[in-house]
């Protein structure tokens, strides 16, 4: 048995709402504990609320402004690259708990990929490739010896009907299984003084399979079990739990932002070429072990680009196959990335405004000096910006409300050295139950995609030597994590942090600490940059 001294759990996506549910039907009964026998509260997740960005803001404390990521994909332009870890500009916990002698074990946290190298051990997650690097060199083959193999993606893609429900959730249940195994296997070998390991199909079983809760329960149990044996054999003195966003039903409208900004004269349209920059396309090169950047359309995809600009559009193909009952068919036999390909697309250079990908919850200004072929000139741009504003804030569904919450500046949710990343205008939808769509697609309006998806609510829950459970407010930030485990701990966390030290600790205080520096990205090597791309389509998070 190893001996944690701070153990962070992460659960993907989980949230009070559907833990309390669980309790009802006794699945969970060791979150539970962490959760009932120490404090939790409701944990306010960031702009926007979605893994690649969410998780990196956990473990540095600060906003995707000053990180640098703020969703699936960034860009050059107006192309795009799915996000690695070298995206993050700004020192994790871990990076900072090294500097002050402690050891650490980090295992499938999303966008860690390439590793730090740290005393103590690193296995990427959720966006690195199938067998991604882990540090030290050589310990995945060493995990897989240990454990009898270790995936980082489930070994069908989304949508494969050659398997059974039954059968995916088995290989669900062997990834959640997987991450367990492998923690307590490099905590017993490290002895590591802080731990972290994160769950991620307690997210995705509700994107896949619409919140079918016999599924979600199937998850959430094997998920609690492993829990269980963390506890047990990892002995923590101290253990939190902290999700990126929450979960629940979005049962609105789909609105489809471009459709809006095309009829209001902020977009033009194209026919055919690669399609809008998505993390679709790059999601089964991952799964196959690849590292892609970026993606290019084959020759069948620029086949059906070049038919598009003569009006035969994948939309239009598709729906005279529905009317004639042939709708299994086309689905069957048409390769996924045709539809991008093959329907009309926003054409960035020619547009004033457009949304970029329907996760970055936004709208990106083409201004002139910053986009390589912009055409809103600086000083019209905050006139632009507030019309949009305005236009935006008024927006209705079909039976009266607001489809937005809120539509502010973006200075709201942003700041710090990579503030250009973000889009101009940020677009929360009413109660997080309107589902936003970046694609061309007729309608403004449309039922929505997935009826579950993220809620700005996640949790942290606190137990142990050093909590304090009488000072757990009522709620919480993403921010506020990171500052608090450096305050676990005793030591001082960075003064760039945006979060406060929740009070379940005593606040140990900042100090500074030098700013991220690029030599600090380890680099990719040619075959790592060779296929990221098309792997994440199955997960369902961009059209």
């Amino acid at each position: 048995m190893s001996n944690v001294d701070v153990l962070l759990i992460g659960i993907d996506a989980g949230c009070l709402p559907v833990f309390e549910r669980l309790y009802e039907d006794d699945v969970i009964p060791n979150i539970r504990s962490i959760c009932e026998d120490g404090a939790s509260a409701p944990l306010e997740s960031q702009m926007p609320p979605w893994t690649p960005s969410a998780w990196p803001s956990l473990y540095t404390g600060v906003n995707p402004g000053q990180h640098g990521v703020c969703g699936f994909v960034g860009y050059e332009g107006y192309d795009f690259h799915v996000v690695s870890g070298n995206d993050v500009e700004e020192h994790s916990i871990w990076s900072l708990l090294d500097k002050h002698g402690k050891s650490s074990v980090v295992v499938n946290v999303p966008v860690t990929h390439p590793p730090e190298e740290i005393d103590g051990a690193i296995v990427p997650g959720f966006i690195g490739p199938e067998d991604p690097r882990c540090y030290p060199e050589g310990l995945l083959d060493e995990i897989r010896d240990a454990i009898g193999g270790y995936r980082v993606y489930p070994n069908y893609t989304r949508g494969d009907t050659r398997l059974s429900d039954d059968e995916k959730m088995d290989e669900y249940t062997n990834l959640v299984r997987m991450r367990g195994e492998a923690f307590r296997y490099l905590t017993d070998k490290h002895e590591p003084d802080f731990g972290f390991v994160q769950f991620q199909k307690t997210d995705t079983v509700f994107h896949e399979f619409n919140g079918d809760w016999e599924k979600v329960k199937t998850v959430y149990e094997e998920a609690d079990k492993q829990v269980g044996k963390l506890l047990s054999e990892c002995d923590p003195n101290t253990v939190l739990i902290a999700s990126d966003h929450g979960m629940g039903p979005y049962d609105k409208y789909e609105f489809r932002v471009n459709e809006f900004l095309r009829d209001e004269g902020y977009v033009k349209a194209r026919k055919g070429g690669k399609g809008m920059p998505s993390w679709n396309p790059i999601q089964e090169e991952l799964r196959e072990g690849k590292d892609t950047k970026t993606w290019e359309p084959s020759t069948f995809e620029r086949m059906a680009a070049k038919m598009a600009e003569f009006g035969f559009t994948a939309h239009r193909i598709r729906t005279g196959l529905e009317k004639v009952g042939l709708a299994e068919i086309a689905k069957q036999y048409a390769p996924k990335n045709v539809a991008r390909t093959g329907n009309e697309q926003v054409d960035f250079p020619k547009s004033t405004a457009y949304m970029r990908a329907r996760t970055e919850l936004g709208v990106r200004i083409n201004l002139r000096g910053r986009e390589p072929q912009g055409i809103v000139p600086p000083d019209k741009y905050d006139e632009v910006r507030n019309a949009l504003i305005e236009k935006l804030s008024a927006v209705e569904t079909p039976d009266g409300e607001p489809v937005f919450g809120e539509v502010a500046p973006r200075e709201k949710y942003f700041h710090g050295k990579n503030a250009d990343n973000a889009p101009d205008i940020v677009t929360i939808p009413n109660e997080m139950g309107q589902f936003l769509s970046a694609q061309l697609l007729g309608d403004y309006f449309a039922p929505p995609t997935e009826p579950w998806n993220h809620k700005i609510e996640g949790i942290v829950a606190a137990k142990g030597q050093r909590m304090d459970p009488n000072g757990m407010p009522t709620k919480a930030h993403l921010f506020d994590v990171a500052p608090t485990i450096m305050s676990a701990f005793g030591i001082p966390y960075s003064d760039r942090m945006d979060g406060d030290v929740i009070p379940v600790v005593d606040d140990i205080g900042s100090q500074s600490y030098p700013e991220y520096d690029e030599d600090d990205d380890v680099s990719m090597d040619r075959e790592d940059e060779a296929g990221v791309e098309e792997r994440l389509a199955d997960l369902g998070y961009m059209q």
